[in-house]
């Protein structure tokens, strides 16, 4: 068969495949006829939600999830049983996943929304994020928030610099994931626009709080399964290191949600599915929202601002400032030789080099680092070479 005759195939079937995939879905799931891209593309065999899924699996972004911190810093070097970023997010859209086949919804669009969500989060998890947040108000580009950030990967430095030109219905989901707000109950802000994206993003830099809810149903079930994903696994990895034991966990707490990561996500995820079976809406049960509220104040007080966990903090932070410093400082001078420019801005294209600024710049290179680049990168700049003079 010849390269013409495949393509006129595809053509053809793929609409009534994805039409009979998506014709016992229900009555709230978003439709493949439903999605909107920036830009223009021309046909493709597979679903717009699939492709997007497969242009997220094949960035480079979504490789370096394996060397990027969860909660512990160089988890997979110190132990590699340990979370790292790409196993918090593939249990994301496994849970989201289970959940969305549960409720009648597309898996497809669940799950790119899933694998893209953190794909902005700065080497060291939130307190990299913190700390880069700060040195971007400084140089005026706004604060750093790593959900923003994802979706300025997708779209404006993923492919070279190109972008994904992802559905809105993705793009949305990305920035309107937050695990960290607790909702009892998420109902879909449906019928937004790039402007309300674009609006949404100018708040959170400037430093205001709002919150957005997704516009699509599968987007509140990817939010709420971020949660589910975490909460469980962060007290099995801090049980793992010493740094709680499981009795310390309250019997209260034990007894409604479970012991165990695998029994917490198991109440979590049935509660979710009989509480928004055939609704417009996700949500969990009000006993046991309040039961993951309790759970979430313990793990912050007792696993994310624990004293032993943040050991390391300043150091971190004076790295990001000399990194940042150093960087912004080669762009100034045009040295070529510079690891920004020799690992990062010759990949990208005319377009991106043309309207990012220096300080974009260096927050787009340094945001996308592994913990063990950052630490390399450096070690190379900071530590000097000790070698004698060629006589």
């Amino acid at each position: 068969m010849k390269p013409r005759e495949i393509e006129q195939f595809f053509a053809e079937i793929t609409h009534k495949v994805v039409e009979e995939n998506e014709r016992m879905l229900s009555p709230y799931a978003t439709r493949s006829s439903e999605a909107v891209r920036r830009f223009p593309e021309p046909p493709d065999p597979r679903s717009p939600f699939a492709l997007d899924r497969d242009r997220i699996l094949y960035s480079g972004a979504f490789r370096r999830y394996a060397g990027k911190t969860q909660v512990i810093y160089f988890a997979s070097l110190l132990d590699e049983m340990l979370t790292s970023r790409i196993i918090h997010t593939l249990s994301v859209s496994q849970v989201a996943r289970t959940i969305g086949k549960f409720l009648g919804l597309n898996q497809e669009l669940i799950d790119a929304i899933a694998l893209s969500h953190d794909l902005g989060h700065s080497p060291f998890g939130h307190d990299g994020e913190k700390f880069l947040s700060k040195i971007c108000e400084a140089h005026g580009i706004g604060q750093y928030h790593h959900h923003i950030q994802s979706l300025h990967i997708v779209d404006h430095v993923a492919k070279k610099g190109k972008g994904l030109n992802l559905t809105i219905q993705v793009r949305d989901g990305i920035l309107s994931h937050d695990g960290e707000v607790h909702n009892q109950k998420l109902v879909p802000q449906r019928n937004k626009t790039e402007a309300d994206l674009q609006e949404y993003i100018r708040i959170r830099k400037s430093g205001q709080y709002v919150d957005m809810m997704p516009m699509t149903l599968e987007g509140c079930v990817m939010r709420i399964s971020d949660t589910i994903a975490y909460i469980g696994q962060d007290i099995e990895d801090a049980i793992r290191i010493g740094l709680i034991r499981r009795e310390d966990i309250p019997r209260d707490l034990q007894e409604t949600l479970g012991r165990t990561n695998g029994e917490i996500m198991d109440t979590l995820i049935k509660d979710v599915i009989y509480n928004s079976y055939g609704k417009p809406y996700v949500c969990f049960s009000p006993e046991i929202s309040e039961a993951l509220l309790a759970l979430k104040k313990f793990n912050y007080e007792r696993i994310y601002l624990n004293k032993q966990l943040k050991r390391d903090h300043e150091k971190i932070e004076r790295g990001f400032a000399i990194l940042f410093e150093i960087f912004y400082k080669d762009l100034r001078n045009g040295n070529r030789q510079s690891r920004i420019f020799r690992d990062f801005l010759e990949t990208k294209d005319r377009h991106y080099l043309e309207v990012t600024n220096d300080a974009e710049k260096v927050r787009d290179f340094i945001g996308g680092m592994t913990d063990r680049y950052f630490v390399e990168v450096l070690q190379e700049l900071t530590i000097p070479t000790m070698k004698l003079l060629e006589r």
